[in-house]
């Protein structure tokens, strides 16, 4: 029975980065899409992959300056 819950935990735990992987590609392709410079959107992607939820959310308020 832990054996069942461990391995469905593992795959929570590996859907959860794969999200965290997607929308960080996802918003430094955005980026790039708004005419922002490569640096700044590198470091659109870093900072969503280091804070996931935190990042996109100021991701998403500077994104229409």
């Amino acid at each position: 029975m832990s054996i069942i819950f461990g391995s469905f935990i593992f795959l929570f735990i590996v859907l959860l980065y794969g999200l965290n992987i997607v929308t960080s590609v996802w918003a430094y392709r955005d980026s790039l899409r708004n005419g922002n410079s490569k640096e700044y959107s590198l470091i659109i992607l870093i900072g969503t992959l280091i804070f996931p939820v935190l990042g996109l959310i100021v991701y998403f308020i500077i994104r229409n300056e």
